[in-house]
């Protein structure tokens, strides 16, 4: 007992125990994370996976790198998933014309089968959020009322109580949601895009982003009832608006009993 106890003090003996042991944690670690390659490849075909890294290699890979690692002038884009890839491409916020505070949506680049097809490679490369289902975006049994407590709670500080969105600091801003579609309001939610925070189903839970998405379907259909917009930015832009108008009354008024006096 006293010869094994003297070999397991050996420091020879403790490199090698740590050795082993990092191997396995190693070993589990990459079988763990080798599932999500597979399940791309049968999800995707590899026909698709090799077409997405084809369009990968011309125009994202000389800002995140000719293995989606990351660059300086981009963040890696491994293990971000199918979803971050079609939200991104598919708004037309990436590939970017040219580097800036924030990515702003425009036309996108590519079509909807290539979108496809660079989602199925990035989601090779690590597991990550999937392009949700039709069955998740199904919010035709949602709670409308739900989801504009879950609005204001975790949405409404930077895109506005009603969805117009917000400026926030360093040129950055929280878009308008009055034309975001179901996907992108679902995908949004489960990559948090630019500076989004993650809402993940142990965050919020599918009924949850059902809702929201019921509710801001509700806001792109619900009509002005005051008459101007004013943005639909609510009580800030409406006041200041019924402030330089009042401001403008006084105005005109001490003018014509200045011109009555005379």
């Amino acid at each position: 007992m006293k010869g094994l106890a003297a070999r397991r003090r050996n420091p020879i003996v403790a490199s090698m125990l740590l050795l082993v042991a990092l191997l396995g944690v190693g070993g589990v670690y990459a079988v763990a994370t080798s599932a999500a390659p597979a399940e791309a490849v049968a999800t995707g075909d590899q026909t698709a996976i090799d077409e997405g890294k084809r369009l990968y290699l011309e125009g994202c890979s000389s800002c995140h790198g000719l293995n989606a690692q990351g660059t300086s002038n981009g963040p890696t884009l491994i293990g971000v998933g199918a979803a971050a890839v079609h939200f991104q491409v598919s708004t037309g916020r990436m590939p970017m014309a040219a580097p800036g505070a924030q990515a702003p949506t425009k036309p996108a680049d590519y079509t909807e089968d290539e979108v496809a097809q660079m989602a199925a490679y990035i989601a090779s490369l690590g597991p990550g959020p999937a392009i949700p289902t039709a069955e998740q975006l199904d919010y035709s049994d949602a709670d409308i009322a739900e989801g504009g407590v879950l609005f204001r709670i975790n949405c409404a500080q930077c895109h506005q109580a009603a969805g117009g969105g917000g400026a926030l600091t360093d040129g950055k801003y929280a878009p308008s949601l009055m034309e975001a579609t179901p996907q992108e309001i679902y995908e949004a939610m489960l990559t948090g895009p630019q500076n989004m925070p993650v809402f993940g189903d142990g965050t919020l839970q599918v009924e949850d982003k059902q809702a929201i998405i019921a509710y801001v379907m509700d806001l792109q259909q619900a009509p002005n009832p005051g008459g101007l917009s004013l943005g639909r930015l609510g009580p800030v832009s409406e006041g200041l608006f019924l402030w330089a108008g009042a401001m403008a009354a006084f105005v005109g008024l001490a003018v014509w009993i200045g011109i009555k006096a005379r």
